[in-house]
């Protein structure tokens, strides 16, 4: 039985159940006097959910003290200059910083010593609370995308960066200094975490405790799953997930479709809508990253999941930016992140009379001139002539370009770009945006300065089509299915290929081999994944799964009454 897109797939707790509300929540922690640590990112209302959980205990006959931690934080300027941001310093770069290294403790002038009361509880919270002394540890999250999108419309100007609770937002704070803190700070908590607690509805938050936590976790670790996905709007972006996959964006379009983006992604857990808790799927590399990453890309990546899914809608939308991405050498030595930002578009569909994919320069394309025509652009508004520089070609369903690092490349208007690609995915260095305007009339940022240092002039001319847009090889077969591989490149970790499956057979055998894959259905109903122990999950069109590397053998049947294509990646 085929089923349509789901944008909120759910899976079980595991020996334990998720609660709803303070009340809930409070009525959990273990008696008598202790201090208790709720830990949890800066974007989070911390005054009303202290002052909400203070009033839960007190409805239950307990004494509550609050402590709040950012009042003990550092002066601005010491923040900036203990985290890679010194004040005024000449080389300070407007568009980036280097990934922070920072500790949570660098926010504070002295972190207090909690004393524990002499009746009721104590309750330190704020980011870092775990760093004061405590007895019971909880962790209050908002998934990353509510900050994000607060700045952006400046919804809450003020509270969202770390060690800044009383001042405006900043994206490039948020991206390059708080995540980074905020993550290695929570994923050191998580193995010992006593209760999760999600605050997307701040007045009845759903909790989980620690153990069912990471019980959870395990058997998540193990089997295929699935991310929550969601959509951002941008000038640029298009109707074809609101039409096909229903989603209502507030922006009003779906330009950007998070897929299964690892820093950002998270799992939902829980029996029903009412009560669920949206765990970081980061969690699951971090708790069992041989299970799921495999021992061999675990060893080359850490905990990092390399390989990101994402939509690029551009349906009765417009042209992406002209950009590309930092190249090795510059990734590590300028932004700090250890692996390099290659890409490839998969077009899932497309629109119009002459959809078209921007990729590689023009043979012997004058730089000097592009160089006049992007600065022109930006500084007095002239078009630039893109096609002078870069080549432009026909869009065609089911074909896979690659971006190697360094490449510039656009996705033109009318496409359904499937974007495979590195993890990395906040250093797009732009040329030239088609001198658009934001909501506000004000343009985008174009740092132009790191594309040109970052530009491979050797992706230029017939290479180009040879290298970049390949003709799919074979791989392997069976009665009713093929395997083939649709891009592989010797400087890319990664490789993509595509199964393709008749209706009506047994479908295709696959085998992890000790490295994750990850699956989508591009073309046709869905397929049902069946693994070796006898779990099952099906995936619609245009859904994406993981396939940890503990599955093994594994098996693809295809539903419906049309050939299914699944688009796969794996670590090569």
């Amino acid at each position: 039985m085929t089923r349509l897109y789901d944008r909120n797939p759910r899976y079980s707790a595991v020996d334990g159940t998720v609660l709803r509300g303070w009340s809930a929540a409070a009525a959990a922690l273990p008696a008598g006097e202790l201090i208790l640590a709720v830990d949890g990112p800066a974007a989070l209302d911390w005054a009303t959910a202290a002052r909400d959980l203070a009033a839960a205990f007190s409805a239950q006959g307990r004494t509550a003290h609050l402590l709040d931690l950012r009042t003990h934080e550092a002066d601005w300027d010491t923040v900036l200059e203990r985290t890679g941001d010194a004040p005024g310093a000449p080389d300070t770069d407007r568009y980036y910083l280097p990934l922070s290294q920072s500790p949570l403790c660098d926010l504070y002038s002295e972190l207090p010593r909690a004393e524990r009361p002499a009746d009721g509880v104590l309750i330190v919270h704020g980011p870092g609370a775990a760093l004061v002394g405590h007895d019971v540890l909880w962790y209050a999250d908002l998934p990353k995308r509510y900050a994000e999108a607060a700045i952006a419309a400046a919804e809450l100007p003020v509270g969202v960066n770390l060690g800044r609770h009383r001042e405006p937002g900043d994206l490039r704070r948020l991206f390059y200094a708080d995540w980074p803190m905020t993550d290695a700070h929570r994923d050191a908590l998580a193995p010992r975490v006593d209760r999760w607690l999600d605050l997307q509805d701040p007045a009845a938050p759903a909790s989980i405790d620690g153990t069912a936590l990471r019980a959870t976790l395990a058997e998540l670790a193990r089997g295929p799953v699935r991310t929550r996905p969601y959509f951002n709007s941008t000038p640029w972006g298009g109707q074809w997930a609101v039409r096909e996959l229903g989603f209502e964006p507030e922006g009003g379009n779906t330009a950007l479709g998070y897929e299964l983006i690892a820093p950002e992604a998270g799992v939902l857990v829980g029996d029903d809508a009412d009560a669920q808790v949206e765990l970081p799927f980061q969690l699951l590399c971090v708790l069992h990253p041989e299970e799921f990453l495999g021992r061999e890309v675990h060893a080359r990546f850490g905990t990092s999941f390399p390989i990101r899914y994402d939509y690029l809608d551009t349906v009765e939308g417009g042209n992406l930016s002209l950009h590309l991405h930092p190249r090795e050498e510059y990734m590590r030595g300028h932004f700090g992140w250890p692996y390099t930002q290659h890409e490839t578009y998969y077009v899932t569909a497309h629109e119009g009379d002459d959809p078209r994919v921007h990729l590689g320069l023009q043979q012997d394309a004058d730089l000097a001139l592009m160089r006049k025509q992007v600065e022109a652009a930006i500084e007095r508004g002239e078009e630039m002539d893109v096609e002078r520089f870069v080549q432009s070609h026909p869009s065609e369903d089911g074909r896979l370009y690659m971006i190697p690092a360094g490449t510039p490349h656009a996705s033109g208007t009318g496409n359904v770009v499937l974007e495979i690609s590195a993890t990395p995915y906040l250093y797009s260095l732009r040329f030239y945006d088609w001198l658009r305007k934001d909501a506000a009339g004000n343009s985008r940022p174009l740092p132009y300065e790191h594309g040109f240092a970052n530009l491979d002039a050797r992706r230029q001319g017939t290479d180009v089509t040879r290298d970049l847009i390949q003709e799919p090889r074979t791989l392997r077969e069976g009665t009713g299915w093929r395997e083939e591989v649709i891009g592989q490149l010797d400087e890319m970790f990664y490789e993509v290929r595509r199964l393709t499956i008749e209706p009506g057979s047994d479908g295709a055998s696959d085998d992890t081999e000790g490295r994750f894959h990850i699956l989508n259905v591009s073309a046709g109903a869905g397929v049902v994944i069946e693994t070796a122990d006898g779990r099952t999950h099906d995936l619609a069109f245009a859904e994406t799964l993981t396939v940890p590397a503990a599955v093994g053998v594994y098996r693809v049947r295809p539903l419906g009454d049309r050939p299914v294509h699944v688009v796969k990646s794996l670590v090569s």
